[in-house]
C-alpha cells in the first residue's frame, strides 16, 4: 500500500523559508505525477503547486509563483516543496498527494488525486 508522509512544517517569520518533504513507500513513485495543497483554517484545499513524473514540468498557482519550487528526485521516492519569502496568508495545512497514473502530466484538481499525506502546519507569523 503507497503511503506518503509530509514533513518539514513549523512557526517562521514573514519573509523566511521552509522545504516540505513528501516520503512516498512503494516501488512506482517514478511514475506518478504529484501536487502539493495547501488548506488555511476553515477553507477549502487549495492547489498550491504541481509536477509531472519526469520532473520536468511543473505549475503554480499565481500567488506562490516565484517565491514556492516543487522538485523531486526519483531515486529517493521524495517530492519537495521550497517555500521562499513566505507571507502571514501561506499559513495553512500543507499536503502532497499522488496521482497514480502512470507517466501522466501534472494535475491541478483536488480531485485528479487519490492518495494524500496527513498534512503538516506550516504558520508564518507576521
Amino acid at each position: 500500500q503507497v503511503q506518503l508522509v509530509e514533513s518539514g512544517g513549523g512557526l517562521v517569520q514573514t519573509g523566511c523559508s521552509l522545504r516540505l518533504s513528501c516520503a512516498v513507500s512503494g516501488r512506482s513513485f517514478s511514475v506518478y505525477s504529484m501536487g502539493w495543497f495547501r488548506q488555511p483554517l476553515g477553507k477549502e484545499r487549495q492547489f498550491v503547486g504541481a509536477i509531472d513524473w519526469t520532473g520536468e514540468r511543473t505549475y503554480y498557482t499565481d500567488s506562490v509563483k516565484g517565491r514556492f519550487i516543487i522538485s523531486r528526485d526519483n531515486d529517493q521516492n521524495m517530492a519537495y516543496l521550497q517555500m521562499n519569502n513566505l507571507e502571514p496568508e501561506d499559513t495553512a495545512v500543507y499536503y502532497c498527494a499522488a496521482n497514480t497514473a502512470a507517466n501522466g502530466p501534472y494535475y491541478t484538481s483536488v480531485a485528479n488525486y487519490a492518495l494524500w499525506g496527513q498534512g503538516t502546519q506550516v504558520t508564518v507569523s507576521s
